[in-house]
């Protein structure tokens, strides 16, 4: 209990700090992350760092890091006290996500990548993150609008 006790502060002291978004892509990206098929523990939010929300007209952009600690729970039978092992492994996801801007957001594009601290730090590993990232935050944007027929059928007149 005196491991845990530390933990659950701090997971509740980052969670108080989160904007509704942010606490949202947490909770996508622990979803995600335990329907791996290679995923048979459950982990427990360790920290979130990096975090950047920018709202533009085409909606709001969230990109965060977040750290997970594996717990002594497994994934099939969870329990409610589920210890952290501390000495185990400790996965770090890096999540960008789109919303629109309707009272209820939706997910109007994301990316996820999880993996060993070490791995994302690889430098192509870092670049393709942050392709995929900037790709998802023009999600929305003039580019993305469909083609409607008849959109265009007046923009410009046949040559004199």
């Amino acid at each position: 209990v005196s491991l845990w006790l530390p933990l659950a502060l701090g997971v509740a002291a980052v969670a108080a700090g989160q904007s509704p978004l942010q606490r949202r892509v947490v909770r996508d990206v622990l979803e995600y992350f335990h329907g791996r098929s290679n995923v048979h523990f459950l982990f427990k939010e360790r920290e979130v760092d990096g975090v950047t929300e920018r709202e533009d007209p085409s909606g709001t952009f969230v990109q965060l890091r977040l750290g997970l600690a594996q717990t002594t729970c497994r994934k099939r039978a969870p329990q409610r006290q589920c210890r952290v092992l501390e000495s185990r492994r400790k996965p770090v996801c890096l999540a960008c996500y789109k919303f629109d801007t309707s009272d209820v957001p939706k997910v109007l594009d994301k990316y996820h990548n999880c993996g060993p601290s070490h791995h994302l730090a690889a430098k192509e590993i870092r670049q393709r993150d942050e392709a995929e990232c900037r790709a998802v935050e023009e999600a929305g944007r003039g580019g993305d609008t469909p083609y409607l027929p008849g959109m265009f059928a007046f923009s410009r007149g046949l040559p004199a």
